[in-house]
This record gives C-alpha cells, sequence and structure tokens, in this order.
C-alpha cells in the first residue's frame, strides 16, 4: 500500500494519505465490481441500456467520453456473458482506493511556504499572477468556502450520490484535496498562505470520501468528467495526488489507463504523484503511465538552494536539498522520460474547514508541478512557452527547463548528483514562466 500524505510532527503516516491498490486482471476486484470497456463505435448508453435489461444488472457509472462503458457489481455468470459480447473491447476489475512571468507583490499577513520560492515562482516580495488556464484537482473534493481559494464545484463521484453532480457534494470533508489545491493556487489575499499560481481557478473534483475511500470507477469517473468539460470550462491541468502498485498496462487493456491516454489526448496535462514507497515507480500507477508527468519529492526547509536550511522540522529522517527518504524514483529510461523532481516534505497550505496544516508526501510534490504546468501555459493572462503545446510537449518541456538551471540549484539526489539506481529527475522550475 502506497502513502501518499505523511503526517505533521511525531506522526509518521497521514491518516488520509491516498492509496490505490491495483489488481492483475485474473483476480476479482472486492464485492465483484468490474469496468466493462466497449470498443469506440458502440452507442454507449443503448448497449448498456440494453444490457441491463437482458441481464439484469444495475450500473454504477457511465462514461461516454475518455472511455465508452460502465462499471457495475457483475456475478460471475453475467461476467462471462459479458465478456463473450463482441461490442466489449475488454473487462478491468474495480479496485479499492484510500485517501491519503507575471507577478504582484505579496500581501501583507501572508505566510509564504518554502516550496514556491525554492522553485521561483515566488520571492520574499513578489508572486505569480493567477493563470490563464483551470485546475482540476481529482481528490477528496477541495473546501468549497475556503477563503483563501477560487474554487469551483466541479462533480462528485461518490457512489451513492447522484452522477455527475454539480456543488456542495464536491466539498471536502478530508483535507487532502484542499491541501493540495492550495499549494497550487492558494490567493494572495493578505492572510493564510500562497500558492504557486495564486488565485488561479479551481475545479474540485470529488472521486474520495471522508474516510479517503473510493474506487478506480470512481476516479476514472473523475477523469470524465474532466475531459468532458475541459474545453467548455479551460481546464488544461488536472492534479492526481493518489496511485497504487500495479504492473505495466496500455492505453488498449486497462481502464484507467486507457482513460488518462484519452484524456491527454483531449489536451489535459497529468500531473501525477510517484508514490511514497521508496521503491521503483515501474510497480506504480498511474505513476508508471507514460502520458502523464510522474513528481517525485524532495525536502527543502528554507525556500532556498544549498543545502544549509537545516533539517525539517516536521518530520524526522530528512535534510534540507536532499530527495525525499519515502520518494518512489525511476529507473528505466521510459520512466525517466517523465519524471520530474518538487518540494513534498513539511508543505503547508490549506486545510478543510477554512484551516491550514503542514504534511509531507509525493501529493503535496504534485500539485508544485501542477501549478507550473498552469503557469506555462498562461501567466496573468499572457501566454507562456507552453502556450499551444500538447501535453507530451509540455511534459518535455518542463522537464528541459528543469535540467537547463544550473547544478547549484539542484538538490542531492538529482541526475548532477545521483543516487545509484534512482532517478528522482531535475527539480521544477518557475524561473521562465
Amino acid at each position: 500500500m502506497l502513502r501518499f500524505a505523511r503526517a505533521a510532527a511525531a506522526v509518521v503516516v497521514f491518516a488520509g494519505a491516498l492509496t490505490f491498490a491495483q489488481l492483475p486482471t485474473s483476480v476479482a476486484a472486492p464485492f465483484d465490481s468490474f469496468i466493462v470497456v466497449y470498443k469506440d463505435s458502440v452507442d454507449e448508453p443503448a448497449k448498456t441500456a440494453d444490457l441491463k435489461r437482458r441481464l439484469g444488472f444495475k450500473s454504477d457509472f457511465q462514461y461516454q467520453h475518455v472511455i465508452k462503458g460502465f462499471a457495475a457489481i457483475l456475478p460471475p455468470q453475467v461476467r462471462e456473458m459479458i465478456a463473450k459480447d463482441p461490442d466489449v473491447a475488454f473487462i478491468s476489475p474495480d479496485g479499492e482506493a484510500k485517501a491519503i512571468a507575471s507577478t504582484e507583490a505579496v500581501a501583507a499577513n501572508e505566510t509564504m511556504p518554502t516550496g514556491a520560492p525554492r522553485i521561483e515562482s515566488a520571492t520574499a516580495t513578489t508572486v505569480h499572477k493567477p493563470s490563464g488556464v483551470n485546475v482540476a484537482v481529482i481528490d477528496t473534493g477541495v473546501d468549497l468556502t475556503h477563503p483563501d481559494l477560487n474554487v469551483v464545484a466541479g462533480t462528485s463521484c461518490i457512489k451513492g450520490l447522484p452522477e455527475g453532480l454539480w456543488g456542495k457534494k464536491a466539498n471536502d470533508d478530508n483535507g487532502h484535496g484542499t491541501h493540495v489545491a492550495g499549494t497550487i493556487a492558494a490567493k494572495n489575499n493578505g492572510g493564510g498562505v500562497i500558492g504557486v499560481a495564486p488565485g488561479t481557478k479551481i475545479y474540485a473534483v470529488k472521486v474520495l470520501d471522508r474516510n479517503g475511500s473510493g474506487t478506480w470507477s470512481q476516479v476514472i469517473c473523475g477523469i470524465d468528467w474532466v475531459t468532458a468539460n475541459s474545453a467548455s470550462l479551460n481546464i488544461k491541468v488536472a492534479n492526481l495526488s493518489l496511485g497504487g502498485t500495479g504492473g505495466v498496462t496500455t492505453c488498449d487493456n486497462d481502464a484507467l489507463h486507457r482513460a488518462i491516454c484519452r484524456s491527454v489526448a483531449s489536451g489535459v496535462t497529468y500531473s501525477v504523484a510517484a508514490g511514497n514507497s521508496g521503491t521503483d515507480i515501474a510497480g506504480a500507477i498511474p505513476a508508471n503511465f507514460p502520458e502523464v508527468l510522474t513528481v517525485t519529492a524532495m525536502s527543502d526547509n528554507d525556500g532556498k538552494a544549498g543545502g544549509t536550511g537545516g533539517a525539517p522540522t516536521c518530520m524526522s529522517g530528512e535534510s534540507d536539498d536532499k530527495y525525499a527518504t519515502f520518494s518512489n524514483y525511476a529507473t528505466s529510461a521510459a520512466d525517466q522520460n517523465h519524471t520530474i523532481a518538487a518540494p513534498g516534505v513539511c508543505i503547508r497550505s490549506d486545510w478543510k474547514g477554512g484551516g491550514y496544516n503542514t504534511i509531507s508526501g509525493t501529493s503535496m510534490a504534485a500539485p508544485h508541478v501542477a501549478a507550473a504546468v498552469a503557469l506555462c501555459i498562461n501567466s496573468g493572462g499572457v501566454g507562456g512557452s507552453c502556450a499551444g503545446l500538447a501535453p507530451a510537449q509540455i511534459v518535455q518541456r518542463l522537464r528541459s527547463d528543469a535540467a537547463e538551471r544550473a547544478a547549484d540549484y539542484g538538490f542531492a539526489g538529482d541526475p548532477r548528483s545521483p543516487v545509484a539506481g534512482r532517478y528522482y529527475g531535475y527539480l521544477v522550475s518557475d524561473g521562465k514562466y
């Protein structure tokens, strides 16, 4: 089990950590829940209605954008009949998910988290203006009334609630999603903290409940909503601070992978947490998907390079300007090709109920990069160097910009001072955006 957020102070693991357990396709998912994926030519609503009428099951979710198909509890006999249907491409097991350029003056009474200045998104006196594109946070929801956030309810994909619901049910009753949103876009409004792209509009996409629990089918529901609305709502970036164990898949044999492939093809760039098990991302999904920008975590304690800031105080075992001991890493050339690093230790950000909290994890590193992508596309209403690029090109632009920085910008464990057998990537840089 991956732990994607770690707690402050003496608690080692944050109770709301996001996890995502991968199931081999040969193993039945909990509750006999499965995701049925049709061939692209199929009329989804009509086909699903016909199958439900003939075979007597109820669907939990139906998908029409990133995949065509549905999620449902399917007894073995029914599943076998559906698998033989010529309109069905494949069936994936469902699984359990658990949580866990332009600038302006810094307003008085703001707290500057160390992550933003460390990646050159801010100085002691200046910060970015909002990005001109919007970011989807696919997580436990976001506190929709937090005074530090410009957040809009997207959708809730929690079972038992109406599908595609807009409104307060996208609210965060866990805290993790609000923390992610704050790192991306906490306002420069004279109180609280400041995000990497302050004031950027966030769309809350709730796929995990108050206990941080959910399913792959719910995550796909969120990705489906983002993809369906990305053009009309100007959503160009999505953050996925969740994941789990799993082998190599493709867009053609796994429902989650296909969903992300289709969403990326629609123009959405995904920033994804690498995972907190201190192992190779080859065994983590969606971190090992080549279509996403996978983010490892490094530790910074003072917002400056050089390793002179002392050890972080919120958790033991970490050092200033060094790779985070819990962070996953890449080994293969293919995985290295979509890996980048960001601050992820003792990150202070917004929290549910209008509050604030300090936690650690690659979940905290990923939103630094999501914000950097948004700023690279548009900063303060001005198109940036990523404007007009496809997501795959944006991934490589951020990686090449990071690699071009001087050696003293980096950290112990980056490619200039590597750890044998581990690739954490270069530290993301907002200096050009």
